[in-house]
């Protein structure tokens, strides 16, 4: 750019955060030391969570948190002015009472509206009126974050250099320059990086990535808090589904113009933090065309007739990015599609997104356990478009809510 030169001569906010450990797979920031996060190991179970190494003294208020493929970054003070690519960092965020501090998101108003039928329910929201859209047209413009100055970037440095015209130079220069990045994107599918960062890039789970963000913002009492919530909600779901015999059939798809495309339930990444628990009959688990695999294989109706799951969940239908007016009235209008069981017993439903913080998982968590078990955890009322998220009873509620929400306003 024309005034790159200018722009480095001025101060930087190295005079505000200091690094340390290498950025697997590129080095970006080597020469400083430290250590960074290596090998690859399995998701942990929803009891376990591994630390970052921490410090703080009399003498250096500064402390540490790290992340693959980032490492350890050392920070001199809690951020405040924080750019976040996807919405599970907002929802961290949120949770972690840190609201205030976001200035971007990749498609500001979609993903706040997806992140509103959930966040409200906790009486919080996200703002999207003072939000910069950081999407446009295939990429964004590198001028952006110079213009955010962010404190930190909740983006994956690997996944941000797929984008069109971004390189490591560039990662590099606005670490440097503005502030570190710090997230995981591939751990929501397991999907491998680019080449150039699959050296130790390392899958975590939602709550092992959602703590090192804590850990950031110096929260983990409120973390804690909110994990606790997790693990009992967790464990209730666990301990009352009914026999595997008795489970359903079930299909995570979405549809779109005539096709049917299909996703694991069952399988690995924070994005089936939702379906996986359920313990369900994948109709879908030996499919060599499910989304994950292969982002151009679907399903056609006779693809899906001959599947015919007892269960169909629609990925993504709560968000703006389908029409659910339109999608159930289209199957049941199809001649294959009304014959599809699912159809026939009302048991097509609107899912969540795999794009999924704390908040989002606890009550994604809920919704999925009364659409698949109405018998044991109770009947899910259903979605309409611009529906709230359902305001269940005391009774009826899978966990606390109330209990988040006071989590959420820094109530301990």
């Amino acid at each position: 750019m024309a005034d790159d030169a200018n722009r480095r001569t001025a101060p930087t906010r190295r005079d505000y955060m200091k690094y340390g450990g290498a950025v697997v797979g590129g080095g970006l920031l080597a020469g400083c030391t430290g250590q960074s996060d290596s090998g690859s190991t399995p998701e942990a179970t929803p009891t376990e969570s591994e630390t970052s190494s921490e410090t703080t003294t009399p003498e250096d208020s500064s402390y540490t948190a790290s992340i693959s493929p980032v490492g350890e970054v050392t920070f001199e003070a809690v951020p405040t002015n924080v750019m976040a690519y996807s919405p599970q960092y907002a929802d961290m965020l949120v949770g972690l009472g840190h609201a205030e501090s976001l200035n971007s998101l990749g498609f500001a108003e979609d993903y706040g509206t997806s992140l509103n039928y959930f966040l409200e329910e906790f009486d919080a929201s996200i703002d999207t009126s003072g939000l910069t859209q950081l999407f446009s047209n295939g990429s964004f413009d590198k001028e952006v974050l110079y213009e955010l100055d962010s404190d930190v970037h909740l983006q994956d440095p690997a996944w941000l250099s797929t984008f069109d015209g971004w390189s490591k130079e560039d990662t590099q220069e606005i670490t440097e320059e503005v502030g570190p990045f710090f997230a995981n994107r591939y751990s929501r599918q397991h999907a491998q990086p680019p080449k150039g960062w699959r050296d130790g890039y390392r899958y975590y789970t939602l709550w092992e990535i959602s703590e090192r963000v804590s850990q950031v913002f110096q929260e983990g009492e409120r973390f804690a808090a909110l994990k606790q919530e997790y693990e009992k909600l967790y464990s209730h779901i666990r301990t009352n589904l009914p026999p595997k015999a008795d489970r359903p059939t079930v299909g995570l798809v979405s549809y779109w113009d005539g096709e049917f495309y299909p996703y694991r339930m069952n399988g690995p990444g924070f994005g089936k933090a939702h379906t996986r628990p359920m313990g369900v009959q994948d109709v879908f688990a030996d499919s060599d065309r499910t989304y994950a695999e292969n982002y151009g294989a679907s399903y056609s109706f006779e693809g899906m007739l001959e599947a015919d799951p007892d269960v169909i969940l629609h990925i993504f239908a709560v968000t703006p990015w389908y029409d659910w007016d339109e999608i159930p009235q289209t199957l049941r209008d199809d001649p294959l599609g009304q014959k599809l069981t699912a159809i026939q017993n009302d048991r097509l439903y609107a899912s969540g997104t795999s794009f999924q913080g704390p908040l989002t998982n606890l009550l994604q968590l809920e919704m999925t356990a009364k659409q698949l078990y109405p018998e044991q955890f109770g009947e899910w009322p259903g979605y309409e478009e611009g529906d709230s998220y359902p305001a269940f009873s005391k009774d009826e509620q899978l966990f606390d809510h109330a209990r988040v929400a006071d989590i959420v306003n820094g109530e301990l």
